[in-house]
């Protein structure tokens, strides 16, 4: 099953994004090289700069995603004011349709 992470960053926490986002980068590639990940990227503000997180991962149970979620670099860092983790239907545009 597909879940999405939508994750909102802190207020004043670009700071936090950017020391952290080389070992996020690598959780990524770990879980894409796994084939957990599905597609990933930032959320941008008004003037281009990142201000959170929409990851999407394959995993068989909600709390298989909660585990993957709390595993990631910006979650430990604290970069996160907020992370909701939904059940996600990947319907057009599937690579794999």
């Amino acid at each position: 099953m597909l879940f999405a992470f939508v994750c909102k960053d802190k207020p004043g926490y670009l700071n936090v994004r950017m020391e952290t986002r080389p070992a996020h980068v690598e959780h990524l590639n770990k879980l894409n090289a796994e084939g957990t990940l599905k597609m990933a990227g930032p959320f941008l503000d008004a003037e281009g700069k990142p201000n959170g997180s929409l990851v999407i991962v394959e995993a068989e149970s909600v709390e298989a995603a909660v585990a993957i979620a709390d595993a990631d670099p910006y979650t430990k860092a604290g970069l996160f004011e907020s992370v909701e983790i939904k059940p996600f239907n990947w319907v057009f545009n599937k690579p794999e349709a």
